[in-house]
């Protein structure tokens, strides 16, 4: 595995960049914008391709780097079902699997420095967010933070992984780098408690001074969803009733870029094809599927995905190459079950 623990002074924040070599698909989490051009620049070297970029919670702390790595490496970006961001390509609910080539993710959900708090783990790590940090955790005032939570994500799901589980946070203000849930157990002092009113007491007696970036940080991480109306208008967008409409129609393909997990959990459009957005660019060269759907079958591609965001991308991928009567479902499957009562 490629691993690589990134740093912004800053913010103090860690981001994570993983992969597994074969294909060269890689992750990201937690990237900060200002960093953007150093993950870009890495990328290059080790010779990868960012396929996902996640945040474990909305920061306040910084801006995130999402927005800026999806625009200029067309990558997915993913976040928790609580988050309040306006739009992301994936959004993960406890127990799901983020994953890329060679490498899988559990998503654990645990709120309490935010209620949109996220951990994810891997057989031998966990990436904590700002939820357990080295020797501290995340405070849990604002952001609709809840000291009572974030006890039952330590104690009842993070302190419960194998003692010599790696901890990865995406903090750490003193230069420690990596700990272990034993040690955290052992010496991190917030852990020390011997109630989960005593440790609501602890959490809500430190008064802290708001983060500096909070009233920045925070509003700006929640808009970083693809202005989707700027494809709309270049015509290259179909409402979810226009999309049922073209449904019979013999020379339409309804091409869904979702995941299989996606696929499982929130159903299908009856009659749609499944080519998932990673593999979109090799399935519009002049061999691949979607050209020769477009071009030898006579099809028009009709995209879709879970809210919009990989079918933007991909319908513009599509007219660059010359499929000019390609469209997307504008809001994706959340539009069209919201528009069949589905």
């Amino acid at each position: 595995m490629i691993f690589r623990q990134l740093f912004d002074s800053t913010s103090s924040t860690y981001s994570y960049l993983l992969a597994s070599r074969h294909g060269g698909e890689a992750l990201i989490i937690d990237p900060v914008l200002e960093r953007v051009d150093r993950y870009i620049q890495l990328l290059k070297e080790l010779d990868l391709r960012l396929v996902k970029a996640i945040d474990t919670h909305l920061h306040a702390d910084h801006i995130t780097g999402l927005e800026a790595l999806r625009e200029r490496t067309r990558c997915i970006t993913v976040m928790g079902e609580q988050t309040k961001a306006d739009v992301v390509s994936i959004r993960v609910s406890d127990g799901d699997r983020v994953g890329i080539e060679g490498l899988s993710l559990e998503a654990l959900y645990t709120p309490g420095h935010t209620d949109d708090s996220y951990s994810y783990i891997l057989p031998d790590r966990v990436f904590t967010g700002d939820t357990l940090l080295i020797r501290g955790t995340g405070r849990t005032d604002f952001q609709n933070g809840d000291p009572r939570a974030q006890y039952d994500s330590l104690f009842g799901r993070l302190l419960k992984l194998p003692d010599e589980t790696l901890v990865y946070p995406a903090h750490d203000y003193k230069g420690d780098t990596v700990s272990t849930i034993g040690e955290e157990k052992a010496f991190n002092p917030r852990l020390q408690v011997k109630s989960i009113d005593d440790y609501v007491g602890l959490m809500n007696n430190l008064n802290l001074p708001n983060p500096k970036m909070m009233d920045v940080a925070v509003p700006t991480n929640m808009r970083i969803g693809l202005a989707q109306q700027i494809v709309a208008g270049k015509g290259w967008a179909i409402s979810a009733e226009e999309a049922k409409a073209l449904l019979s129609q013999p020379d339409v393909a309804l091409i869904d870029l979702r995941e299989d997990q996606e696929r499982r959990k929130h159903g299908i459009i009856p009659g749609s094809l499944h080519v998932a957005y990673p593999d979109v660019e090799e399935s519009l060269k002049a061999d691949g599927l979607l050209q020769q759907l477009a071009k030898a079958a006579g099809k028009r591609l009709i995209f879709y995905c879970a809210y919009g965001e990989r079918s933007a991308m991909a319908v513009q991928a599509a007219q660059a190459v010359g499929l000019t009567a390609s469209r997307h479902i504008h809001g994706g499957m959340q539009a069209w079950q919201q528009a069949h009562g589905l």
